[in-house]
C-alpha cells in the first residue's frame, strides 16, 4: 500500500475543497492515487461542496460575539442560499463560532480568516465541511473586530440575526462592568443603535463630508426664504442642530422614554455606579448592506 503523506492530503484538499479527514480516507482507499481519490470523494458526495460554490448566497445571518471580560468582540456576516438554513441553529452556531475566531485572532481579511486554525482544521476546512453537511453554499461576507481597553463592550442582535451591533462603553472602574444598572443601560443603548441607526456615537465623530452635505442642503432651503444672509445662516445652523439630535446616538431621545436623551440616561447610570461612562463608538451590521 502506498504511503499517504501530509503533502498528498494537502494537494487533494486544494483540488477538491474537501475536509482533511475525508481526503485522507479517500487516498487510503485509492492506494495513494490522487486521481482515483478524487473519484472516491465524488462517490462519497464530499466533493459536491465544490459544485455548490457557484450558487448565490442571498440569505444568512449576522453574529455578534463579546468575550467574557467584555474587552474584545466581533460582528460577522455569514451568507447561505435559503432563509430556512439562515435560521438553522447549526448554521447560526457556526456563525457565532466564526465571530469568536475573529475576536480572538484579529485577521486582516476573509482570506486571512479562512487560513486560521479552527478546532483540528482551518476555518476554510470547517466552512467546506459545513457546506457539505447542510447542503448549501456559504460565504463569509464581512466581519469587524472591536476592542476596548478601559471599559466594556455590549452587543445586541435583532430580527432573528438580520441586524446586530456592538457598542463601546468607556469608564474608569473595572467593577462598573458588573453593575446591574450598567448592564441594563448597555443593553438599552445597543437596542437603540439597532433600532435608530445613528450616524455616530458622538457629535465630534460625525464625518465632515456628512456635515458639509447636510449644511449645503439647509443653506439652499434657507436661501428660498428670501431672508437676509445672516438669518439664512442661523436657519441652516438650527436645522443642523436638529440633525445632530436625530442622528448622534448620545443626543438622541431614548426610545423607551422620550423625556430624556441617551446622554441623560448615561448621567443617571454615572450616579448609580459612581463612575463616568462614555459611549465612544459602535459597529452596526444590517444583513446584506
Amino acid at each position: 500500500m502506498a504511503q499517504v503523506t501530509a503533502a498528498l492530503v494537502k494537494q487533494l484538499r486544494e483540488m477538491t475543497d474537501s475536509p482533511m479527514m475525508e481526503c485522507k480516507k479517500a487516498l487510503v482507499e485509492a492506494d495513494g492515487d490522487i486521481e482515483k481519490a478524487v473519484d472516491v470523494l465524488r462517490k462519497m458526495g464530499v466533493a459536491k461542496a465544490v459544485k455548490r460554490a457557484g450558487r448565490d448566497t442571498n440569505e444568512g445571518t449576522v453574529a455578534a460575539y463579546v468575550s467574557e471580560d467584555g474587552k474584545t468582540g466581533a460582528l460577522l456576516e455569514l451568507t447561505c442560499e435559503t432563509d430556512f438554513v439562515g435560521t438553522n441553529p447549526k448554521f447560526t452556531g457556526f456563525a457565532n463560532d466564526l465571530a469568536k475566531v475573529v475576536a480572538e485572532n484579529d485577521p486582516a481579511d476573509v482570506d486571512a480568516l479562512l487560513a486560521l486554525p479552527m478546532g483540528e482544521d482551518t476555518v476554510k476546512d470547517e466552512l467546506t465541511e459545513m457546506i457539505h453537511v447542510i447542503g448549501e453554499n456559504m460565504k463569509i461576507a464581512r466581519f469587524q473586530r472591536v476592542t476596548v481597553e478601559n471599559g466594556a463592550l455590549a452587543s445586541y442582535i435583532h430580527l432573528g440575526g438580520k441586524l446586530a451591533d456592538i457598542t463601546v462603553f468607556e469608564f474608569s472602574k473595572p467593577e462598573t462592568a458588573q453593575n446591574e444598572e450598567f448592564k441594563t443601560f448597555a443593553h438599552d443603548v445597543c437596542m437603540q443603535v439597532a433600532a435608530i441607526a445613528p450616524v455616530s456615537a458622538r457629535r465630534e465623530d460625525v464625518p465632515e463630508d456628512v456635515i458639509a452635505h447636510e449644511k449645503s442642503i439647509y443653506m439652499a432651503q434657507a436661501a428660498d426664504s428670501g431672508k437676509p444672509e445672516f438669518i439664512q445662516e442661523k436657519i441652516a445652523l438650527g436645522k443642523l442642530e436638529k440633525f445632530y439630535k436625530e442622528n448622534v446616538l448620545t443626543e438622541q431621545e431614548f426610545i423607551k422614554d422620550s423625556s430624556m436623551t441617551i446622554a441623560d440616561l448615561a448621567k443617571k447610570v454615572d450616579k448609580a455606579t459612581e463612575d463616568t461612562i462614555q459611549i465612544t463608538r459602535f459597529v452596526r451590521f444590517a444583513f446584506g448592506e
